[in-house]
């Protein structure tokens, strides 16, 4: 296992992102997704361009809730990282006057994510920990599992993972458990991602039986990716 510190410029980044954008700390889930997204449409291109030649596979994006182990987890078949990619783009975050630029937009959150590309660390406004576990496309990667719990140090280290793609597990902090709740995390994915243009699946459908909702064997897909202009007007 390898331990090592993010390239932050200030002591630790986590607690200002979650004290300016604590507001809107509910975008988290958006980003997540629209990460999984892209991970699956580059994908999508590299098979397009003939630089992809395996199988594609379930391009769905996966949004799992554990209420007993507190956590939520995004997952998708995508492009995924390798270790360097990973000290790339998710351990080198260089920011510069960090603080007086969250305090001049500390109103608005998306100016905020999208100035620095805080995509990513959003998670940490609802997690106490989160662990990225991946593994690349090409050929010969092997799995990986990224951790770090708030702080600028970080732990990374070889596992098991079969096929490609990214699993981000947020592990939710006490003080966001509303997070937790199924309908919660449905209302965001309505309100955020309905228009995503890969499938999202959150548990399964649901139906009444026996004076209960049960589940049923079919995926519950939130979005829908048919263009609006090629459905009939209702």
């Amino acid at each position: 296992m390898q331990k090592g510190n993010i390239g932050v410029t200030t002591e630790n980044i986590f607690p200002v992102i979650k004290k300016f954008l604590y507001s809107d700390h509910e975008i988290f889930l958006r980003e997540m997704v629209s990460n999984a997204v892209d991970a699956t449409q580059k994908i999508k291109t590299l098979a397009e361009k003939g630089d992809f030649k395996g199988e594609l596979g379930d391009l769905a994006v996966h949004i799992t809730l554990d209420e007993a182990a507190k956590t939520i987890t995004i997952s998708d078949n995508g492009i995924g990282m390798t270790e360097e990619e990973i000290d790339k783009y998710i351990n080198q975050i260089a920011f510069s006057g960090v603080t007086d630029f969250l305090d001049k937009y500390k109103d608005n959150a998306n100016a905020i994510i999208g100035h620095f590309g805080l995509g990513f660390y959003s998670s940490f406004m609802v997690s106490d920990r989160v662990d990225i576990i991946t593994r690349s496309y090409k050929d010969a990667s092997k799995g990986i599992k990224w951790s770090c719990d708030g702080t600028p140090s970080f732990e990374i280290e070889g596992v098991e993972k079969d096929g490609r793609g990214s699993d981000i597990v947020l592990h939710v902090s006490d003080d966001c458990k509303e997070f937790l709740q199924k309908s919660k995390i449905e209302e965001l994915l309505n309100k955020y991602c309905k228009f995503m243009p890969v499938p999202l699946v959150f548990g399964k459908k649901t139906e009444w039986k026996d004076g209960k909702q049960v589940d049923t064997a079919d995926d519950n897909v939130i979005n829908s990716i048919e263009p609006l202009w090629t459905k009939s007007p209702s």
